[in-house]
């Protein structure tokens, strides 16, 4: 199995640059056993994961060397104390330069893994974005956005929710917004944080392949 390229590597953690269509971690049946996770264990055992990416989405997946840092990374995860960027490229052309999108989520049982937006009883979800680019032939924009909360497909919830499908998602967007990629158009493009064992400022960065 090929190891995914490595952004970062020290005595602590690691970084890939995984790329789309590969799964973070194992999923349920032999057929889904090829991952993020089992491809950099081969090569370093003592690695584990951290945080994950979807299946479709491409870019920078931490994981610690070890139990100890496992823990340090996943309650710097959880304390939201990991700047995250993401980059991608939407149908419709944004008017305003920035924004939040700050729409409360909830898994859609009947239709997993879909998500959907619930004012009722979803959990709060905030996502800040900033328009890199507008594309007005194409009627696209290429924006950074930034999960303040880390719900399962919220990148790509709130933009649906807002009007703006990520280009290339065929979970959420309309057939021909989905089918006007080959692959989703999501990119994990930085990972800012302190790291747990020298306390240093790490940056990592992954530019988007699109």
């Amino acid at each position: 199995m090929t190891l995914p390229p490595l952004v970062h590597l020290d005595d602590a953690l690691l970084a890939v640059d995984k790329p789309a269509d590969l799964l973070a971690v194992p999923g349920r049946g032999p057929a889904n056993a090829d991952c993020v996770a089992s491809r950099v264990q081969a090569h370093y055992p003592e690695a584990l994961i951290v945080h994950r990416l979807d299946m479709a989405t491409s870019g920078l997946l931490l994981m610690a060397r070890g139990a100890a840092m496992q823990r340090a990374l996943s309650i710097a995860f959880a304390e939201r104390r990991v700047e995250k960027q993401y980059i991608a490229v939407v149908q419709g052309l944004l008017a305003d330069e920035a924004g939040e999108i700050d729409l409360p989520l909830i898994a859609d049982w009947p239709n997993r893994p879909r998500q959907k937006v619930d004012h009722a009883i979803g959990k709060p979800s905030l996502t800040r974005w900033q328009v890199l680019a507008r594309d007005v032939r194409g009627h696209r924009t290429h924006v950074a956005l930034q999960p303040v909360t880390g719900r399962s497909h919220q990148l790509r919830v709130h933009l649906m929710a807002i009007g703006h499908p990520i280009v290339g998602d065929n979970l959420y967007a309309p057939d021909p917004v989905a089918g006007a990629a080959p692959r989703l158009l999501l990119h994990a493009s930085r990972l800012s944080l302190t790291h747990p064992a020298t306390g240093m400022p790490l940056l990592l960065h992954s530019p988007a392949p699109f």
